[in-house]
């Protein structure tokens, strides 16, 4: 029996064109974002662009912002205090709108369709989406990869 795939991706160092190429390349049919804030400095990449994108390339978008980093969390990602941001993030995780939105997310690979864990960070070992897969896979059965858009470029 072959596993569902749970894919995830970070767009650090990328274009939305590669990571959109990335997807496809890896058949995923839903990009799953799960930052707190879908908004961006990089280009394409706020909410309402990046669904754009991702439509013309035939992937559905679907924001579980309860699966994002809470701000300390963000905060303490961003000065390389990863077990920290890890520490935070299983705290919120605990919550229930992140569980809902964990129970969300199973149910979706439970029917079968190909999703993608988005968020920021290029380095999955320092990026929440490595946890929340992590925990979808203490849920559902799943084969978790990890796909590097910014890698050969």
């Amino acid at each position: 029996m072959t596993l569902p795939v749970l894919a995830t991706i970070g767009y650090e160092g990328s274009t939305v064109q590669r990571v959109v190429e990335v997807l496809r390349d890896a058949r995923v049919e839903v990009l799953v974002d799960i930052r707190a804030v879908a908004s961006s400095r990089r280009p394409g990449f706020s909410k309402t662009k990046l669904a754009a994108h991702l439509e013309e390339g035939g992937i559905a978008y679907l924001h579980l912002r309860g699966l994002g980093t809470p701000a300390d969390g963000r905060a303490a990602a961003r000065a390389g205090r990863h077990e920290e941001m890890r520490r935070i993030f299983a705290g919120h995780l605990a919550m229930p709108e992140a569980q809902a939105e964990l129970e969300q997310l199973s149910h979706l690979i439970e029917t079968g369709r190909r999703a993608c864990l988005l968020c920021f960070e290029a380095d999955y070992r320092h990026c929440h989406r490595a946890i929340v897969a992590a925990a979808v896979s203490s849920l559902v059965p799943v084969e978790i990869v990890h796909l590097a858009p910014h890698r050969g470029e």
